[in-house]
C-alpha cells in the first residue's frame, strides 16, 4: 500500500489520513457531511458550500466525472471534499473532465481513502467544527495551532454574490423577476425561465431603488452560504419591499425573510445536507422528499408576534421548513425545490410564485 500523502485534522484533535486528489494545498474550513447518493458535481459547484469541507457518505465518488452543463455556478467555492473511494477513470459519455481535474483547476483540495462512516458519526455526535486539510507529515500540534489561530470567515455572501447585474431571458416571457444573488444556483434560474420569467440577477447589496428600476413582477431571494444575519442589505431590502412585490425565498432567502419580520435564526448542530429529507406540507398533509443544504434554521418559537405562519416542517427533527405571509404575498422554503429529488414533489412552489405575480398584476 502506498503511503498516505494528505490528511485532515479536526478541531477536536482527531486526524484522518488518506490520499490527495485535486489541488495540492492547505485549506481551513468547516467540516460537514452530505448524504446524497448522486450529484457530487452539483454539490461542489453549489455556492452554499463556500469554505466548507464536505464529507460524502456515499462511498464511491468521481465515477461519472463532470459535465459542463451540470454546474450550479461558474466558479466553485467549496472548501474541499473527503470521500471513501475516488474514481479517476469515469464511465460516462457526457463527461468532459474528471473530478480531480475540476478541483485542481479551481484550487480545491480533495482527500480519499478515509473511513467516512466513522468520520460522519463523529460530526453527527459532536457537531460541525473547524478542519484543516494538510500534508500527511504535518505535526498534529502544529495543525491544531493553525486551527486555533484561524477564525472562520463571515463574509461568504459578499464573496459569492455577483458584482454586476446580469440577465437570463426566455422566449415569450410573461413575468419579470429580480433575483437577489446571495449565491444563487443556476437551476433556480432555469426553473424560473421555464415558467416564463425573464430573470434579472442583482448583487446582494442592490438597493431597493435599483431593484424597483427594473419594474419587476416579483422578487426572488436566493440560497447562499453562512450566517443569514450577515446578509444585512438583503434583510433591509425585504423589509422595504414586502407588500409591494410578491417575494419568494429559498434556503438563505427563507431565513432572510424570517429575520426581516423580526424572527430569529440559530445554528444547527450539524445542519441538513442531502437529497432525502422528508418535509410535511401543513396545508395539504402531503410529504415531500426534499434536497437540503443549510447550517442555520428559523426558530419556530420566534414566529409568535409576527405575521408569518409555518407552512412546512421537517419530519426528522421538527425544524421550520416553510413560512408564509399571504396578506403581503411573501412565502419561503428552507429546502431546494429546483433540485427535484422527489423527483418533482416540490415543483408546485414555482407555480405558486407565478400565481402570486399574476394576482399582484391583476390587483
Amino acid at each position: 500500500m502506498k503511503p498516505f500523502d494528505r490528511k485532515i485534522v479536526l478541531e477536536n484533535g482527531r486526524e484522518f489520513c488518506g490520499y490527495g486528489f485535486g489541488a495540492d494545498r492547505e485549506q481551513i474550513g468547516e467540516i460537514v457531511f452530505n448524504t446524497s447518493m448522486v450529484g457530487y458535481q452539483e454539490i461542489l459547484s453549489d455556492p452554499s458550500y463556500t469554505d466548507q469541507t464536505v464529507v460524502m457518505t456515499y462511498p464511491l465518488i468521481g465515477n461519472y466525472g463532470t459535465a459542463e452543463e451540470d454546474y450550479e455556478t461558474k466558479f466553485p467555492t467549496i472548501g474541499g471534499m473527503v470521500v471513501r473511494e475516488y474514481n479517476d477513470t469515469p464511465s460516462n459519455f457526457r463527461y468532459t473532465k474528471t473530478l480531480s481535474e475540476v478541483f485542481e483547476e479551481h484550487g480545491i483540495p480533495g482527500l480519499s481513502g478515509v473511513d467516512t462512516r466513522r468520520l460522519v458519526r463523529m460530526i453527527r455526535d459532536e457537531g460541525s467544527q473547524k478542519v484543516l486539510m494538510t500534508a500527511a507529515v504535518t505535526p498534529l500540534a502544529e495543525a491544531l495551532a493553525r486551527l486555533r489561530a484561524t477564525p472562520l470567515p463571515t463574509d461568504a455572501v459578499a464573496r459569492v454574490s455577483c458584482r454586476k447585474r446580469w440577465f437570463s431571458r426566455t422566449a415569450n416571457h410573461r413575468f419579470d423577476v429580480v433575483a437577489i444573488d446571495c449565491g444563487i444556483k443556476y437551476n433556480i434560474i432555469r426553473k424560473l425561465n421555464e415558467k416564463g420569467c425573464n430573470v434579472t440577477v442583482v448583487p446582494y447589496d442592490a438597493t431597493v431603488e435599483e431593484i424597483l428600476a427594473f419594474r419587476p413582477d416579483g422578487l426572488f431571494l436566493s440560497n447562499g452560504p453562512g450566517d443569514p444575519t450577515s446578509a444585512g442589505p438583503v434583510i433591509e431590502a425585504v423589509r422595504r419591499l414586502r407588500g409591494r412585490l410578491p417575494i419568494f425565498g429559498i434556503c438563505l432567502g427563507h431565513q432572510v425573510i424570517a429575520l426581516s419580520y423580526g424572527a430569529r435564526t440559530f445554528k444547527m448542530k450539524f445542519g441538513h445536507r442531502g437529497g432525502n429529507h422528508p418535509v410535511r406540507n401543513l396545508a395539504t398533509g402531503r410529504i415531500e422528499i426534499t434536497s437540503q443544504n443549510h447550517s442555520f434554521a428559523v426558530d419556530p418559537a420566534s414566529l409568535e408576534g409576527t405575521p408569518l405562519h409555518l407552512t412546512h416542517i421537517n419530519l426528522l427533527d421538527g425544524t421550520a421548513e416553510g413560512l408564509a405571509c399571504p396578506g403581503q404575498r411573501v412565502f419561503s422554503v428552507q429546502y431546494h425545490p429546483e433540485s427535484a429529488p422527489g423527483p418533482q414533489d416540490s415543483a408546485y412552489l414555482f407555480d405558486q410564485f407565478i400565481q402570486m405575480m399574476e394576482e399582484h398584476r391583476n390587483a
